[in-house]
């Protein structure tokens, strides 16, 4: 009987094809809009995770005073300076590396070319906090951090741009109005969302920086890394108290700096995001609607064309649930098809957005289950008043009807 029941309802929506693929159009564009949204939103979500494995998954960074809530400028504060890089340190025991960071762009010039890059003055924990290796060279002796030397490690924009195919190492660049010979070249990681092209920098001994560059003893930030991701709440905390005890905050007021980790600001992009794609699907959801709706009108004008076919079959024994089923299988069938075209076509936008918007494509599965099975659910919902109304006809006002 099951059999007979497809193979009868697979012959009426092929009898119609165009209104039939008209009444899916809903559903199609809904499946679609859900399967791009969906798919492009993980694949952000991947994006975001490759670019924390970029900075570190287990880095903190310290700032000088407290962020304005709601966003905006940092609220000023006084700035730190190595005395307290020295006592972190010291006294913590979750960390695995401490790093100061001076920080300015500044034009850098090597021959006729030049260029402005962001110029950090740091020491050679600086690469161990940042999980960043070398892809030649050497990092700063002990002696040259002391001394505050002029030697330089610079990026693999900063290389291209400058040195093109020369080679670099034992070169003099000239800083701002300083100069610095390169030692050592930085791995290159690429672009980042949260803090641009990491390889456009040149990193220097920080005390050469501040006496050559700055010309003050200030650091603008601390990078510090705990001793693994599971301790990286605990770091903070720790953090967090050695910095209290040094820059004690008038009572009620904010703390005089901020630690922020970059898983925090992970989650709080991944939330957004999380959101923003829950959003956008509840508005393509809406297309689903649609398609039900226009599934249970055309459903009951096929009522209403077949209405003597049905008082036939049921004045020759047919009953009520079997044509109930004929009209729920027919309606399933519809939106099960619509659903399996707005799955192809979601996947295909995706695919051509993906490189556009510079993220992976991630094909989930159980979302394209999930959307197949939704769309069929909408067909028989929406097929189920028509299917009863079929079920429920007169097979003799049925068999008068013209």
């Amino acid at each position: 009987m099951i059999g007979n029941i497809l193979l009868l309802s697979f012959r009426e929506i092929r009898r119609n094809v165009l209104r039939s693929i008209l009444t899916t159009l809903g559903i199609v564009i809904g499946v679609a809009a859900v399967i791009i949204v969906v798919t492009l939103g993980e694949g952000t979500k991947a994006q975001v995770q490759e670019e924390i494995s970029k900075l570190g998954s287990t880095m903190l960074t310290v700032f000088p005073g407290q962020r304005r809530r709601g966003g905006g400028a940092r609220v000023p504060a006084p700035p730190f300076e190595m005395d307290d890089v020295n006592a972190l340190r010291r006294e913590t025991s979750m960390l695995s590396g401490v790093a100061p960071m001076s920080i300015g762009r500044q034009i850098v010039v090597y021959g006729n070319a030049n260029r402005r890059s962001q110029v950090v003055g740091t020491d050679r924990e600086f690469v161990n906090v940042r999980s960043w290796g070398l892809a030649a060279g050497r990092l700063f002796t002990p002696v040259e951090e002391q001394g505050g030397k002029s030697v330089c490690i610079i990026g693999e924009t900063v290389r291209k741009e400058l040195f093109k195919e020369e080679p670099f190492l034992g070169k003099t660049l000239r800083v701002s109005k300083a100069s610095c010979e390169v030692i050592g070249l930085l791995e290159p990681k690429g672009q980042v969302m949260f803090s641009g092209d990491q390889d456009d920098v040149v990193a220097v001994p920080v005390k050469y920086y501040q006496r050559r560059i700055s010309g003050n003893k200030k650091v603008d930030q601390i990078y510090v890394s705990a001793l693994s991701d599971s301790l990286v709440s605990a770091a903070q905390s720790e953090v967090e108290m050695i910095m209290r005890e040094r820059r004690p905050a008038q009572p009620g007021s904010d703390d005089l700096f901020t630690v922020r980790g970059v898983q925090e600001m992970s989650s709080a992009f991944q939330s957004s995001t999380t959101v923003m794609t829950g959003f956008l699907s509840a508005i393509a959801a809406i297309s689903l609607l649609v398609g039900g709706i226009g599934i249970m009108n055309i459903m009951l004008v096929s009522v209403t064309e077949r209405t003597r076919e049905i008082g036939i079959r049921m004045a020759i024994g047919a009953r009520e649930k079997e044509v109930l089923f004929q009209f729920l299988v027919e309606a399933a069938m519809l939106s099960g098809f619509g659903g399996i075209v707005g799955i192809l076509v979601g996947l295909s936008g995706a695919w051509a957005m993906a490189p556009l918007l510079n993220v992976p494509f991630i094909i989930q599965p159980d979302m394209m289950m999930m959307a197949f099975v939704f769309s069929a659910l909408v067909g028989l919902v929406f097929g189920y008043m028509p299917a009863q109304r079929a079920a429920r006809l007169d097979p003799i006002e049925a068999l008068r009807h013209e």
